[in-house]
């Protein structure tokens, strides 16, 4: 199945508000996070997100571009031609673009798609993510605004962000007052009053608590319930077509509950970055150790080019990625509940 058209796309956030369950939305830099990713969605027969930040733009592009641009057009056009050799549904997204990179990095690939489109083409992306969560909440709304007018006319979904995710991703840190980490009843009703007369579907972000990466036990206190009371708020004033689709960032290393209780409450996407990172260079460090003689030319030896050979020891990280996007999957519910099996 090539990468989901619009009307699926809506309909897997549909199926999934409606349904209390959510997509893994995977982050991926390479081709082989990439395939990791649709081979754990597809073992599991879950539609998800393969989603590419600025930072993973750049890597893709090379070392010698550095080109956030490039690099996520070239993920995005083989996303596409992979994805069809795969039965669930894979939607694109670009994760977290800040206030700066605006101008630099998500006009430039909506421009791409609108060039698409006027091609008869399909969408490069489906969705896209404005961070303006710096920004004050009226800044962060108006501009949020003007992106999401520009997105609705080619049929692109835009998730946005308010209060702050803390930790650190992709060599931006994210670290807030406490405060900030928590989304209020009132930010969400002027999130819904300032973007829901534009005619383009969105995705809220807002934050419970939640940071980038993973930590000891004790250090991230997670209020799911600031979720019910945002959507129970919205709902009260604007009626059951105003709820929200939420997403959840930081989810690596969240308590199952705590993951949970979020479905119950609108959340139909939720970020994985580092459990995958993770779980990708495990089994390179393992290969690495193991085969430590034949990666080196060690006392005037030769290697082993088998062991040394960069396929082996990424079809090992692949593979662990892939286990881990399978259970991220179950954790979310998502398992079994592809729009395309459906029927």
């Amino acid at each position: 199945m090539p990468v989901v058209n619009t009307e699926t796309y809506h309909a897997m956030l549909d199926a999934a508000n409606a349904g209390h369950y959510a997509y893994p939305a995977i982050n991926v830099s390479s081709l082989s996070t990439a395939n990791a990713a649709l081979a754990g969605l597809a073992a599991e027969g879950s539609d998800g997100f393969l989603q590419v930040s600025t930072g993973a733009g750049q890597f893709a592009s090379g070392l010698n571009n550095k080109d956030g641009v490039m690099g996520a057009i070239v993920l995005a056009e083989a996303i596409h031609r992979l994805a069809e050799s795969y039965d669930v549904g894979i939607a694109l997204h670009t994760d977290h673009c800040l206030p700066n990179r605006v101008d630099s990095f998500l006009l430039p690939l909506i421009a791409e798609t609108e060039r698409r489109r006027a091609a008869g083409l399909t969408n490069l992306f489906n969705s896209h993510m404005f961070d303006g969560s710096i920004l004050p909440l009226d800044a962060n709304l108006a501009q949020s605004r003007e992106i999401l007018t520009r997105c609705a006319e080619s049929d692109i979904v835009l998730e946005v962000e308010i209060g702050v995710v803390g930790g650190e991703e992709d060599g931006v840190d994210h670290g807030a007052p406490a405060e900030k980490l928590y989304t209020t009843p009132e930010d969400m009703l002027a999130t819904h009053e300032a973007l829901s007369g534009i005619g383009g579907r969105f995705m809220l972000a807002a934050t419970f608590g939640n940071v980038h990466g993973v930590y000891k036990p004790g250090h991230v206190v997670l209020k799911p319930s600031i979720l019910r009371e945002g959507q129970e708020a919205v709902v009260a004033k604007y009626g059951a077509d105003a709820r929200f689709d939420l997403v959840f960032h930081g989810g690596s290393g969240s308590e199952l509950s705590d993951i949970h209780e979020t479905l119950d409450y609108g959340v139909v996407k939720m970020n994985v970055d580092t459990d995958t990172q993770y779980a990708f260079s495990r089994p390179v460090v393992d290969h690495v150790m193991t085969n430590y003689g034949g990666m080196l030319k060690i006392d005037g030896e030769v290697g082993n080019k088998k062991v040394y050979d960069p396929r082996s020891y990424m079809k090992a990280g692949e593979a662990g990625m892939a286990a881990r996007v399978a259970r991220v999957a179950r954790d979310l519910r998502s398992s079994g509940k592809s729009v395309l099996r459906k029927g």
